[in-house]
């Protein structure tokens, strides 16, 4: 070795930001590896590398004995004093030898290394960029489909998308743009495996921060989102100044910035509620696009029972169930839809007082806003 392989580490250690120390000392522990292959396990080698001029020493060490039992590890501490006088029993005996070939070998031994750690660098660098960018959305283009699963080409590598993280209804097709949900990032042998979604709520709060700036800014705080892929998303939404409205700031002038994520989703219905401390509002707001009459909170077991006109009890309940379902999954509440009939009938629900026809006919008057 020479001055060139001191300048290549060098490079080496600037484009790939591999310590060129922990280089050269691995080095020079593969070329002790090889050493004792090829000249004897037995013998106890020091390999030191130069780290000016490259230049490599081979030192046999041997231990220092009154009487020696084995002349390839130990050696007579008269012999050792012909060296250096000040050697005594128990010391290492350092001396340098040079073997036959063996600038070769560690040529060769340091080549392959090289080449290992640099591919290992590289991965590991690939593996830190995706751990930071875990749970973020990242564009990638489709670049094959195979049993199943989608491989993105997001960077330098191939995220896969398993058939769980993907949408139904959605189609997906070689060398479609597409943005996805960085769900997992997994050291192999291989290199460094990326699983992404599009199913995950972590896409819909994503797309929400780079669409609403009040979000991204903070002014404004996604609280919960409970999604069905492909059907529908509810998301809850608080804002930490009063005068900003953060339903209004999520939909956007017109509902372009809504619309922009709908889209981005295959026109995935999004309903975006208001969040409220108050549990009978918040569950009522989470019901909607439905009209809730009243809403009857059992905090204990976190229980309720929604009230709603007769004519809103299936929009409230939803197709299948999903309205309700995502409702409680938003709000973290068990919520039992019930229609006005069903509420006065009810024992266990204080009945509804009865209007009397003059509070009937007041409330005539004031919104028809005749006299009497």
């Amino acid at each position: 070795m020479n001055p060139e392989f001191i300048r290549a580490l060098d490079k080496i250690q600037e484009e790939k930001s591999i310590d060129k120390e922990d280089l050269i000392e691995a080095i020079e522990a593969a070329i002790t590896t090889a050493y004792k292959k090829n000249y004897g396990n037995a013998q106890n080698v020091e390999i030191n590398i130069d780290r000016e001029k490259g230049d490599i020493q081979v030192f046999a060490m041997k231990e220092i004995m009154e009487v020696p039992e084995n002349d390839l590890y130990q050696i007579s501490l008269e012999k050792a004093r012909e060296v250096d006088p000040n050697y005594k029993v128990g010391d290492l005996f350092r001396k340098e030898v040079r073997p036959r070939d063996f600038g070769r070998i560690a040529a060769q031994n340091a080549k392959q290394l090289i080449i290992q750690r640099i591919k290992e660098a590289e991965r590991n660098i690939i593996y830190n960029d995706f751990l930071e960018r875990q749970d973020e959305v990242l564009t990638g283009i489709i670049k094959r489909i195979e049993k199943g699963i989608v491989y993105v080409e997001v960077g330098k590598l191939e995220a896969a998308m398993l058939p769980s993280e993907q949408t139904l209804g959605e189609t997906y097709e070689i060398n479609q743009r597409i943005k996805v949900y960085l769900l997992m990032v997994k050291k192999t042998t291989k290199g460094p495996q990326v699983n992404v979604s599009r199913t995950h709520p972590g896409l819909v709060k994503r797309l929400f921060e780079s669409e609403v700036p009040e979000i991204f800014d903070g002014i404004v705080d996604i609280v919960s989102i409970s999604r069905e892929a492909g059907s529908r998303t509810k998301v809850a939404v608080k804002a930490n100044d009063p005068s900003i409205d953060p339903v209004g700031a999520c939909v956007g002038q017109k509902g372009v910035r809504v619309q922009n994520i709908i889209n981005e989703l295959s026109n995935e219905k999004i309903d975006v509620i208001k969040w409220s401390e108050h549990i009978e509002e918040y569950i009522a707001n989470a019901l909607s696009p439905a009209k809730v009459v009243r809403v009857i909170p059992h905090k204990e077991d976190k229980t309720a029972i929604a009230i709603v006109d007769d004519y809103q009890l299936s929009l409230a309940i939803g197709k299948e169930g999903q309205n309700v379902r995502l409702a409680a999954k938003l709000t973290g509440w068990k919520i039992d839809i019930k229609s006005k009939l069903t509420y006065v009938g009810d024992p266990m629900i204080p009945e509804k007082p009865v209007k009397s026809s003059e509070d009937i006919l007041m409330e005539l008057k004031d919104e028809l806003e005749l006299e009497f």
